[in-house]
């Protein structure tokens, strides 16, 4: 397994990984799948001030991991909401938490402090990985979001870097 920095032109085997999440599930909360070139911008866009990584395993893009602003105000400057995902064939095997310990090793070198990551409930093997990194969970905001034609929780967890 490599783990490095992705790049725009990894957008489409994330977006492989990403569409399925999307499109049936409430571990997303967007409602519609983006472009390739939406999630191009978006890796731009983090990687210019943050970090997004990404996990090789035998030339097959498996996993990604990355840190973006947790707020917009100046204040939430050192803090970063973290999101992964794993591929479905590649979950349970210690992707995920190899991205995050890289993540975070990155990110720490960058001067952040905190991180945060929220958790669409319910989703057991989430919570697992996050626990298994050292994340304490420290709330639920309740029926904060309306997908699939239900109300979801999110609970959401922190870890200092």
């Amino acid at each position: 397994m490599i783990i490095r920095q992705a790049r725009s032109d990894d957008a489409a085997a994330m977006l492989d990984i990403y569409r399925p999440i999307v499109e049936k599930t409430a571990t997303s909360f967007e409602l519609a799948v983006p472009t390739i070139e939406d999630f191009a911008t978006r890796i731009e866009t983090i990687v210019a001030t943050h970090e997004w990584l990404v996990a090789d395993v035998d030339s097959v893009l498996a996993g990604y991991a990355y840190a973006s602003p947790h707020r917009a105000r100046e204040a939430y400057r050192y803090s970063v909401e973290v999101s992964v995902y794993v591929h479905p064939h590649y979950r349970s095997q210690g992707l995920g938490k190899a991205l995050y310990s890289a993540l975070f090793d990155s990110i720490r070198k960058l001067g952040f402090h905190c991180a945060y990551a929220g958790i669409a409930l319910p989703n057991d093997p989430s919570i697992a990985l996050h626990r298994a990194c050292g994340f304490v969970e420290i709330g639920t905001f309740g029926e904060v979001g309306y997908k699939n034609d239900a109300w979801h929780d999110v609970s959401w967890w922190q870890r200092k870097i």
